[in-house]
């Protein structure tokens, strides 16, 4: 059974305190099952984006954990390169949530699936 997304970023935000990066909830999408995305804010006006990683990257014995891939190519890239992304994204799909972390290293705290 997959955690709800509510709950999911609840615990990550908790877990970027922990490591001592500042990260906020910028929108709050679908509580069941809304899609998040991840921008790690370098502070110095760029960033990266993570997102839903693509179907082909999970494996049977574990089709229900979240998994996350860069979303762009050539990361990092300017900060309203990727905000621009998200709005896009936000019109095709309105049910998403949005997260930011402040990192200068870009560490993002996910754990990324490997294709």
């Amino acid at each position: 059974m997959r955690l709800k997304s509510d709950i999911w970023v609840a615990a990550y935000l908790r877990r970027c305190q922990v490591e001592g990066s500042p990260a906020v909830l910028c929108r709050r999408g679908a509580e069941e099952a809304g899609a998040i995305f991840v921008k790690v804010s370098r502070l110095d006006g760029t960033a990266d984006l993570y997102g839903p990683a693509p179907q082909s990257v999970f494996d049977e014995a574990r089709p229900s954990e979240r998994a996350f891939s860069p979303a762009l190519k050539g990361l990092p890239l300017p900060e309203a390169d990727v905000e621009g992304y998200l709005a896009r994204q936000l019109r095709f799909d309105p049910d998403l949530w949005f997260v930011e972390i402040e990192d200068r290293e870009g560490r993002h705290f996910l754990e990324l699936t490997k294709e």
